[in-house]
């Protein structure tokens, strides 16, 4: 009897570990995926160590399919349309690793960079100084990445800067941008025309992301098609400067919860 009881014990254990798999596999699969920051390209919006969660609900469809063998299955929800301005995590068309930037372009758009500055159908996204952006010149991150400055080399320790503006989309949605360069490879480009069912992407901090801006072929993202899209990032909601998440001291506590803009 006892050794039936323990049995009986052990089996509800595992189902309610098999449950409770089975329904993170499907929230994590339809509604929400957590998303580290790696790396510089969306400073001062977005900082390297930042963790946030993608709502994979946001967008006019979300691709998804359960993680389990015994329900094979695919399908889309359908909700709204991605937004000029919205911050989204996307996969690289070509090897297909997650990337994260602010949509500028929508379908039938005409993108062009003039002088470090955005036009959107031949008409300029007006740009406001705000400040200087600054930080330690260090590692950062469990990739160790070392930033770049405009103030050129500073030393390890020193205090590395980059130009903020405020930049205003046609819509009025306004966000920072941080530059490098006074003639970076991207501040002047030729007129992109957005293909249909396609987007275009560019990173906050200008003279330090690969984007749309740059093709494919040369480790760019070129125009990102709209299956490729996998959410919309709203909020940071934990952020660690160090190489692991476990040192405490490396925490910033101020970024927690923060509303993405």
């Amino acid at each position: 009897m006892a050794k039936d009881k323990a049995e009986g014990g052990i089996l509800e254990t595992i189902k309610t570990v098999f449950w409770a798999l089975v329904i993170a596999g499907v929230f994590r699969t339809l509604f929400f995926q957590p998303f580290w920051i790696p790396t510089e390209s969306m400073k001062d919006t977005l900082l390297v160590g930042d963790f946030l969660f993608v709502n994979k609900m946001a967008y006019g469809y979300s691709r998804f399919s359960c993680p389990f063998a015994m329900c094979p299955f695919e399908g889309r929800i359908f909700a709204s349309e991605p937004e000029r301005g919205d911050v989204v995590v996307f996969r690289h068309p070509v090897n297909n690793t997650d990337f994260i930037k602010r949509l500028v372009g929508l379908p039938g758009d005409r993108i062009q960079m003039q002088n470090g500055v955005l036009y959107i159908n031949g008409v300029a996204a007006p740009q406001e100084p705000a400040g200087t952006f600054e930080e330690v010149f260090e590692p950062q991150g469990p990739m160790r990445s070392i930033p770049r400055c405009e103030n050129g080399a500073v030393g390890a320790g020193g205090i590395c800067t980059k130009s903020r503006s405020i930049e205003t989309l046609p819509e009025g949605q306004s966000h920072n941008v941080l530059n490098i360069d006074a003639a970076g490879p991207g501040d002047n480009t030729q007129v992109f025309t957005v293909p249909m069912g396609h987007y275009f992407f560019l990173g906050d901090n200008r003279d330090n992301s690969q984007d749309s801006r740059f093709a494919q072929a040369a480790g760019g993202v070129g125009f990102v098609p709209a299956e490729n899209l996998i959410g919309r990032a709203d909020r940071v909601i934990f952020s660690s400067a160090g190489r692991r998440m476990l040192f405490f001291w490396t925490w910033r506590s101020d970024r927690y919860f923060q509303a993405i803009e």
